[in-house]
């Protein structure tokens, strides 16, 4: 699988902000084909950076009621990457 595609975005909530803050982890939306090996090597490609380890989580789809109506939420796949010591990407220190 090509590197480009195998992040879709950046999951950037208080959580995930905590996250980078206090353990120098971050969080992305990632393709649900991809396994933590490819994951860590477009981190480390994309990003410029030494990754320590990768976790990953699936969130399964679920249907909500909203009054009458039924709505459904796409699931997806979500990666936890923690950098080594010193590392962090460029692109949340703005946020």
């Amino acid at each position: 699988m090509d590197k480009r595609y195998i992040l879709i975005k950046p999951k950037d909530t208080e959580k995930s902000a905590k996250l980078r803050v206090n353990f120098n982890r971050y969080v992305f939306i990632v393709h649900p084909d991809a396994n933590k090996p490819e994951i860590k090597a477009a981190v480390e490609d994309l990003f410029d950076v030494k990754v320590k380890s990768v976790s990953v989580v699936r969130i399964r789809p679920r249907t909500k009621k909203r009054g009458v109506t039924v709505v459904h939420k796409k699931g997806y796949k979500k990666a936890y990457i923690t950098l080594a010591k010193g590392e962090s990407i460029n692109m949340f220190e703005g946020a």
